[in-house]
């Protein structure tokens, strides 16, 4: 069992950045594909970004693509998310989760499938004003 919880959220002018943390408790997380997902109020979870095991892969959403950043420390058991040139647009919810299986991150599930994580946090609220 995994446990996930997500920091390092807030409210952040246009153009700031931030950095999400997400730390998990419990087993360790160095065999778990990580992703962030995000969801703006009266709208879907959306996928963010994603990161391999070993953080060697990474995966990214178009609307983040070449802002943001996801990295790991596996020794700290923390998926962190760095945001920069935030936009409004960007305000929501940040999840992370982790994939129990020990699926590789492109491989037989894609890393935008919200269905291949099994554990996810309580979420982050991010808000970007104009």
């Amino acid at each position: 069992q995994v446990q996930l919880v997500e920091s390092g959220g807030g409210l952040v002018q246009a153009g700031g950045s931030l950095r999400l943390s997400c730390a998990a408790s419990g087993r360790t997380l160095s065999t778990n594909v990580v992703g962030w997902f995000r969801q703006a109020p009266g709208k879907e979870r959306d996928f963010v970004a994603a990161i391999s095991r070993g953080g060697t892969y990474t995966a990214y959403a178009d609307s983040v693509k070449g802002r943001s950043t996801i990295s790991r420390d596996n020794a700290k058991k923390t998926v962190y998310l760095q945001m920069n040139s935030l936009k409004p647009e960007d305000t929501a919810v940040y999840y992370c989760a982790a994939d129990s299986s020990a699926r590789a991150l492109y491989g037989s599930r894609r890393a935008d499938d919200e269905d291949r994580y099994d554990y996810w946090g309580q979420g982050a609220q991010v808000t970007v004003s104009s």
